[in-house]
């Protein structure tokens, strides 16, 4: 019994309390974030890693191209960088974000995101989407923290507070996509932490059709802005030629400049779609370029999307044409926020129309905030739309012409099939009180029917034909005896068949006429058996 007790086999500990085993799926999410970010700074880093080689005059070392890497992919999520070498002296903040930039670093983190979402394998691990999100975020941002260190000893060093909630901003808001995607794009339920009010007024289809005709109005925006700066740079294309070969005379140089110009090009739309609205867009202090007139800013940078400004001096008509941008804009949202329900009353309609204005304006003055910024330290502080007037501007816009188009379009999509006075002269012609449709007056009866007869041959008659003497009943022919007596069931001749009622009887019959004149739809009826008594 004692040997029993000391060499048993000890039995296994229940695990304690409070001990959880770590998943190697978060661990795996966490790692994604942190190569989400790696694969961003890699690839900023050969870039400038190649144009700092194939340059014949470099500033610095391998080291200094790094840290300017660095900094590049810290201003891809927004944050402001401060640059120290300036003929002044004085620090110089680079604030203004390329906007095509930003969508390197929002498309990794959004893959890091769906990847860490799905499962190759059936027996594998899937994570809630809260834990995906918060490992993603954490491998993500721990790079991020390293790269604003690293880049604060380069020539372009990033702004600490900036950097602080720039990164995090743009993280969340991909990998947030990136696991709402990977779920199959859910539209509920809310969390649970909103008030009920709240849950229960956002799934209403006025929101929903609100944010649809808001993105069209903001679309159509942007590709106004869009036409407006290519109108300007081809108006303007010599000064365009003559900037972009004055900057530099190698191609090295040349590329990097067209690099930067093409990534500024999201910029120049929404800064084109500003300038359609009216606001316009500040190249300095107390300087405005607007359609009503563009004093001049002589002390720009030489660049080749600058020297599409339009010309010094009062607007002109050619620039006050712009103005129909935001019309057409205005068009498209009221277009867009009208429902297909004819239950929708005129007053939803119109609620709906300017919330989708309200969305544009939303969306108009966030896109001026992001491809605004500070250029340099005394008259480039200002550089850009301003964002709450562009904002303003959308949203008066739109307001004003999407609401009376919503209401006209919903009036005529639920217009009556005919007026009144149209019913009502064909009530008083039926005399019985009887609305007519003048389908039968209008000829299509006719053709139609013809078109019938011609495909089913001789069995449908002509419309309008004589209509014949009325003939004695046809008597009814014995039947053939057979050995196997069957019970056969009488039919009606319905008028306007020319049926023989000696195929029935097995032998051939003398024609007959039809009882009736002809009708509309005729057909054989089988005659229903009497009740038994």
């Amino acid at each position: 019994m004692t040997q029993v007790t000391e060499r048993g086999t000890s039995l296994p500990t229940a695990p304690r309390a409070g001990v959880r085993r770590r998943s190697p799926a978060a661990a795996a999410c966490v790692v994604g974030g942190a190569v989400a970010a790696g694969l961003g700074l890699g690839f900023l880093a050969v870039l400038v890693i190649v144009l700092w080689i194939s340059s014949p005059y470099p500033d610095s070392g391998p080291g200094g191209a790094l840290h300017l890497a660095a900094g590049l992919w810290l201003l891809a999520h927004g944050t402001e960088l401060v640059r120290y070498d300036t003929l002044s002296g004085v620090p110089a903040p680079v604030g203004m974000t390329p906007l095509l930039l930003v969508a390197l670093p929002v498309l990794l983190v959004r893959r890091a995101a769906r990847l860490g979402s799905a499962a190759e394998e059936e027996d594998e691990e899937v994570l809630p989407a809260g834990a995906v999100f918060s490992a993603v975020l954490c491998g993500y941002l721990a790079v991020g923290a390293v790269a604003t260190v690293y880049a604060a000893g380069g020539p372009m060093s990033a702004d600490p507070i900036s950097a602080a909630w720039h990164i995090p901003l743009v993280a969340v808001l991909a990998a947030a996509g990136g696991v709402w995607g990977a779920r199959g794009r859910p539209l509920g339920p809310l969390p649970s932490w909103l008030p009920g009010g709240v849950r229960r007024a956002v799934v209403r289809p006025r929101y929903a059709l609100a944010l649809r005709a808001g993105a069209g109005g903001a679309l159509v925006l942007l590709g106004g802005g869009a036409l407006v700066v290519g109108a300007s740079l081809a108006w303007h294309g010599a000064e365009v030629q003559a900037s972009f070969l004055s900057l530099t005379g190698v191609w090295s140089g040349r590329f990097a400049v067209l690099l930067l110009a093409l990534t500024l090009i999201p910029n120049a739309m929404v800064w084109g779609a500003a300038y359609a609205l009216g606001p316009g867009f500040a190249l300095g202090a107390d300087v405005t370029a607007g359609p009503l007139g563009f004093p001049g800013a002589p002390g720009l940078p030489r660049f080749p999307l600058l020297a599409a400004l339009p010309s010094d001096g009062p607007g002109t008509p050619l620039t006050w044409a712009v103005a129909v941008v935001p019309v057409v804009a205005g068009l498209a949202v009221g277009w867009f926020a009208v429902r297909r329900a004819r239950e929708v009353s005129y007053g939803e309609t119109a609620l709906t129309a300017a919330l989708g204005s309200l969305v544009c304006g939303l969306a108009m003055a966030g896109l001026a905030a992001a491809s605004a910024g500070p250029m340099g330290s005394r008259r480039l502080a200002e550089f850009g739309p301003v964002w709450w007037a562009t904002g303003a501007a959308a949203l008066a816009w739109t307001a004003v012409l999407a609401v009376p188009v919503a209401v006209a379009v919903h009036a005529w999509r639920n217009r009556p099939a005919m007026g009144p006075g149209a019913l009502d002269a064909d009530a008083d012609a039926d005399g019985d009180g009887a609305v007519g449709d003048g389908w039968h007056d209008s000829g299509v009866r006719e053709v139609r029917w013809a078109a019938m007869r011609k495909a089913a041959g001789a069995l449908i008659p002509e419309i309008g034909v004589a209509v014949p003497p009325a003939v004695p009943e046809v008597p009814e022919v014995p039947a053939v005896p057979e050995v196997r007596v069957r019970v056969r069931r009488a039919v009606t001749v319905v008028s306007g068949l020319d049926l023989d009622p000696g195929l029935l009887a097995g032998k051939a019959a003398e024609p007959v006429l039809p009882l009736a004149p002809p009708v509309v739809g005729a057909r054989v009826l089988a005659r229903r058996k009497p009740p038994p008594e």
